[in-house]
């Protein structure tokens, strides 16, 4: 038998921890200057010595880092071009060391003095000039890989919820193909049905009934998952119906692990794959045909199922190209496709068939 194998939007608001990680830097800074101004070895007075020098020096710049987020931020939706975004970062970093020079001027004056602090100034003036525009570079780096970072994962929840809402409807509209699919063949059976034996009829009419509750029971979401106990308790159902216009000519084959019946399938998984054999391989033939169906568990702990039967099957080229009268129908092309979005990918769907070599379809359903 020949084998045929089946600028971002806006996301939900999220944390953000950029103080806790700014202040966590600036702590880590503060440690590393200390450590490198203190000489242990001349006595628990340099270490204080130490701790005052690096407060009195980089608490100006700690400060004023806090200005940067929101700076960065906004250049980053303004999104302007290379060249004016790097003048503008210039800019504001010539700015970031002149008010790290006055507020340092403005600490020695309040604490020594006018003409200490005028000294100091000039004394400090070029390098103090030159590590605010190093310190801004710094800060302005790390705030725009935590924001660009941030807008990415921003980015991918995003497309990820638009992937999965989009898959979800396409799983409602397949869903929705299937059932009426179903019920128009099978409203169809019982009207013939009415014309022969009412009393086969009205029994058919019964079955009919707890068919139709399951099924409008597994239309509350695309994304249900029904046992397999009550999906075959359901194609029995139909294969009644069904066994009541064919008489002999419909022999079922059922070869289903009990300990399989526990196992959680997508609804209405078997029953288009039965109804295709019944139409397809039984039906049109005057001797009839057998339908096997089997369920099991595989190495990998996945259900198995498979529904096979003795037919004429078909060319496996028509497959791909499926037309009014094909095989395929709209219940398996749609389980394909369903089986496709589904599980993440990791359900098969596989058909096997040749003409006169009858037509068999495998399913492997993931349980974990």
């Amino acid at each position: 038998m020949s084998d045929s194998i089946v600028s971002p939007p806006l996301a939900p608001r999220e944390r953000n921890p950029w103080l806790a990680y700014y202040v966590a830097g600036c702590v880590l800074a503060w440690l590393l200057y200390v450590l490198a101004g203190t000489e242990f070895q001349r006595g628990l007075w340099q270490l204080w010595e130490a701790v005052y020098q690096a407060t009195l020096s980089l608490w100006p710049p700690m400060l004023l880092g806090l200005a940067v987020h929101p700076w960065v931020n906004r250049l980053q939706r303004m999104a302007p071009a290379p060249a004016v975004a790097f003048l503008l970062h210039a800019l504001a970093a010539l700015l970031f060391g002149a008010l790290w020079e006055l507020c340092e001027f403005t600490s020695a004056w309040l604490l020594f003095g006018h003409d200490h602090a005028v000294a100091v100034l000039l004394q400090t003036l070029l390098w103090r000039a030159i590590w605010g525009v190093v310190a801004y570079a710094a800060i302005a780096t790390g705030f725009t890989a935590m924001l660009q970072s941030r807008r990415a994962r921003a980015a991918a929840l995003a497309a990820a919820q638009a992937e999965s809402a989009l898959a979800r409807a396409e799983l409602a509209a397949i869903s929705g193909k299937l059932n009426p699919h179903f019920l128009f063949n099978t409203l169809n059976s019982l009207i013939a049905l009415t014309r022969k034996d009412a009393s086969a009829a009205e029994a058919g009419l019964l079955r009919f009934a707890g068919m139709l509750r399951y099924v409008l029971d597994s239309k509350r979401s695309a994304a249900d998952r029904v046992a397999l106990a009550d999906e075959v308790e359901f194609v029995r159902d139909y294969l009644f119906l069904e066994s009541l216009r064919l008489g002999p000519r419909l022999r079922i084959d059922w070869q289903i692990d009990p300990a399989t019946l526990a196992d959680e399938i997508p609804p209405l998984t078997l029953q288009p794959l039965v109804e295709n054999s019944v139409l397809h391989g039984v039906a049109p033939r005057v001797e009839g045909g057998r339908i096997r169906i089997r369920s099991g568990r595989d190495e990998h702990d996945g259900l198995a199922l498979c529904v096979e039967d003795d037919g004429p099957g078909c060319d496996p080229a028509t497959l791909e190209q499926p037309d009014a009268g094909s095989r395929r129908g709209i219940g398996l092309a749609a389980l394909q496709r369903r089986f496709a979005l589904d599980y993440e990918g990791r359900a098969r769907l596989r058909v096997h068939t040749q003409p006169g070599a009858g037509f068999r379809v495998d399913l492997w359903i993931p349980q974990v």
